[in-house]
């Protein structure tokens, strides 16, 4: 599939800058905060109700396995794979399964904090449902967006990592992107947007993404020790939001049963909407069915 060929602009839909007013407003907003390289922004705040509402008294239970524990079993360990498939990365849905996952990724970060309403309206108007990868810079720059999306059953929220970065343990980039240094620092990558997730929804996220989707074979392990279970994909849908809508169309509209689609809900000047109002009815017409990755991974 097109997993390769296209893996060049998996990274590219956190690269460009927003043009639509709420994403100029959201990297504006980003601006006056932490930048990339710094520590994780405040807590998402809010007085809204549902599963989404933020709560300065909601208890956050303990991660299963603490940060000293993780470099204790991994400080030492020497990667031997890097890219987009190690053991445990769920590339695909289970053998057998005749639906496909379409996932998507907001990225945040400058030129990163955009929404793609068209997308997500067209989503909710064909009652499609999909897991929403967000960062936690992302979330920090849409609040209000966050809640409402967190509220609807239709999307899962999965972890895409806070502050978007490469997950390694050696320090190893992705599209000029350096990535996490050791256990620790992937520790930290996971478990920092994890916490503000399970502080938001009530529950830890069940699925984690790494920025750029890149990995080594100990990062991606110690996320399964953490945990979640690390989603990859099997089809590149729009090449992080640089194709148009065409082949956005072309692409996911060749979809097979049981992929797993990876877009970017987070460039709303891209061709991804168009594309994928366009692919869907195309794939429901062939008899396909959409779900989300817990309806299908266990």
């Amino acid at each position: 599939m097109v997993l390769a060929a296209l893996a060049g602009g998996v990274l590219a839909g956190c690269g460009a800058p927003a043009k639509d007013g709420a994403a100029a407003d959201a990297t504006a907003a980003h601006k006056a905060g932490t930048a990339a390289s710094g520590p994780p922004t405040p807590e998402v705040s809010g007085t809204g109700t549902g599963p989404a509402a933020a709560s300065p008294h909601r208890t956050v239970r303990p991660p299963a396995v603490t940060r000293a524990e993780i470099v204790a079993e991994y400080g030492r360990a020497v990667p031997r794979g890097w890219g987009f498939d190690a053991p445990g990365v769920v590339h695909r849905l289970p053998a057998g399964h005749r639906g496909i996952a379409l996932t998507f990724d907001a990225c945040g970060g400058p030129g990163g904090s955009g929404y793609d309403r068209d997308l997500i309206d067209f989503l909710r108007k064909r009652e499609v449902p999909a897991t929403l990868f967000l960062n936690s810079r992302w979330i920090d720059a849409n609040p209000a967006l966050f809640r409402a999306l967190a509220a609807e059953p239709l999307f899962e929220i999965g972890n895409h990592g806070t502050r978007h970065l490469p997950l390694s343990v050696t320090g190893r980039s992705a599209y000029g992107i350096p990535g996490t240094r050791s256990a620790a620092e992937v520790y930290d990558e996971v478990a920092g947007n994890r916490e503000k997730l399970t502080r938001l929804l009530g529950e830890p996220p069940r699925f984690f993404r790494s920025g750029t989707a890149y990995c080594d074979d100990v990062a991606a392990r110690i996320v399964t020790r953490m945990g979640e279970r690390f989603a990859g994909f099997s089809v590149n849908g729009d090449a992080g939001a640089t194709f148009t809508p065409e082949q956005v169309r072309t692409t996911v509209g060749a979809a097979p049963a049981g992929s797993v689609v990876i877009c970017h809900m987070n460039h709303p000047e891209g061709g991804t909407a168009e594309g994928i109002a366009a692919a869907v009815p195309r794939l429901l017409a062939a008899g396909h069915t959409f779900v989300r990755l817990s309806d299908a991974v266990r």
